[in-house]
């Protein structure tokens, strides 16, 4: 039987991933043997979480959950298999998510869990007993929950730079960019990415002209805010733009986009690319304030700078940093921008990050790259598909 969702919550921000919360409703259901069940999902507001309050429980104010259950005092429901009804107000999760320092749907997910064991009989009020119980129980859901993987897999977008780096470093017509984002898109990726830099260290612009011809899939053309290339991408018109900090002494982006630090500048741009039909998204750190600054200058997406967790050299710090990442995609996503990621992602590292429901796509380079020099860069591609889920 199906997961019912509903979305009754008043106002379109914070944004609600549908997907996300259905996933988890039925993974719950699996967990608990209830594959078969019906649940309904209903998501409100405050003052509408307050009325149920108010009418079934005799309670003032609001509340952040209620579960209206059908299988208790009744052989109706078990024998229909229909669980009940667990109610969420959007408005209370997402204040208790700001002062947990999570994530609206970290906060969503730990409520629906808590709702969903009312259903089953669970009941924290009844003893000091009871409620530690369900709390273990809540707990031991929550930890295979947060360790499930993806259902819809990820897109890869492949960076060819590099092809470009080694063409340049003779000064010959060769290895071509152009064939190289051929093979990448008949191995599977579903995008290539190019950065023209000012100083044309690697990609040309014949380049990119060629890709804009020949590109089957999405053509990304990463670019710093200079106005010689807001003119050139202009003319070009690829399927979308990535801003990036750019400067001529670095041998890659070294970090996110300070959105923040120059609003007025950035909101120019991308009203230009928007006027000429160009999604923009800016590469930014996963941080709270360039994320709140990306959505105000109205792009499109964002990429989350995934640089910090590929540097990590301890578990513990790459788990750090990994956190940052899936706080700061759920928290873009909540704002209503579309997320990627990339830079320096491997072989090694990119799994657990591909797993993030509210991550589109990832932008690897230098590891496929790297891996086709030993074994062919269709082979580089596959293998590196085959480790997203």
């Amino acid at each position: 039987m199906p997961v019912l969702y509903k979305n009754e919550y008043p106002r379109p921000i914070p944004r609600v991933n549908e997907l996300l919360v259905c996933h988890t409703a039925e993974h719950l259901l699996h967990l608990t043997g209830w594959a078969e069940a019906e649940l309904s999902i209903l998501l409100v507001g405050d003052r509408e979480i307050a009325d149920l309050n108010r009418s079934w429980r005799r309670k003032n104010g609001a509340t952040n959950v209620l579960s209206f259950s059908l299988t208790s005092g009744a052989d109706t429901g078990m024998a229909l298999n229909l669980l009940g009804d667990v109610v969420i107000s959007v408005d209370t999760a997402a204040r208790e998510a700001e002062l947990e320092g999570i994530s609206l749907h970290a906060r969503l997910q730990a409520l629906l869990v808590h709702g969903f064991l009312h259903l089953l009989g669970y009941d924290h009020e009844k003893s000091q007993h009871e409620a530690k119980r369900m709390y273990n129980k809540e707990m031991e859901l929550l930890r295979q929950l947060t360790s499930k993987r993806r259902d819809k897999m990820i897109k890869l977008a492949v960076n060819v730079d590099h092809v470009a780096t080694l063409r340049e470093a003779r000064g010959i017509s060769e290895p071509d960019p152009v064939l190289a984002a051929g093979i990448c898109e008949l191995a599977g990726a579903e995008g290539i990415v190019v950065h023209l830099r000012e100083d044309r260290r690697h990609i040309q612009d014949r380049d990119v002209r060629l890709l804009r011809q020949t590109v089957k899939t999405k053509l990304n053309l990463e670019m710093g805010a200079a106005e010689e290339i807001i003119q050139f991408a202009l003319d070009l018109v690829p399927d979308m733009v990535t801003l990036v900090p750019e400067k001529r002494k670095e041998l890659t982006t070294e970090g996110g986009l300070n959105v923040a630090g120059q609003k007025k500048k950035l909101t120019a741009v991308i009203a230009r690319m928007s006027d000429a039909g160009i999604p923009v998204s800016l590469f930014i750190d996963p941080d709270s304030r360039q994320i709140e600054a990306a959505s105000n200058v109205k792009a499109t997406f964002v990429e989350i700078h995934t640089g910090r967790y590929a540097d990590a050299t301890t578990e513990e710090e790459r788990d750090r940093e990994f956190q940052l990442i899936a706080v700061a995609a759920e928290e873009a996503y909540e704002t209503g921008l579309r997320v990627n990621a990339g830079h320096g992602l491997n072989y090694v590292n990119t799994t657990r990050v591909a797993a993030l429901e509210t991550i589109e796509e990832l932008s690897i380079g230098h590891a496929i790259m790297a891996r086709a020099v030993f074994v062919g860069l269709d082979q580089a591609v596959r293998e590196m598909l085959g480790l997203m889920p």
